[in-house]
């Protein structure tokens, strides 16, 4: 089966922003091809590194917040 690689990194960015802390800093557990995708759009830090966590840039946690509301939040 073939997959939207866009819909799926708006779903990496919106998980990374919806476990994230407040000033952005996310574990970077997803597939590396997503994340070096996410960075050349300029929504996180270079995911090449040692660290075990990235940071989302202010436009990638603004993006992956208004992305999650839209896919996670509760509709009551």
């Amino acid at each position: 089966m073939e997959y939207d690689m866009k819909l799926i990194d708006d779903a990496v960015l919106a998980l990374l922003a919806a476990y994230s802390s407040d000033d952005g800093n996310a574990w970077k557990g997803y597939d590396f091809e997503i994340m070096n995708r996410l960075h050349e759009q300029g929504l996180i830090s270079n995911p090449v590194n040692r660290n075990k966590s990235i940071w989302l840039t202010k436009e990638g946690l603004e993006r992956g917040r208004e992305i999650a509301d839209r896919m996670f939040a509760v509709k009551e």
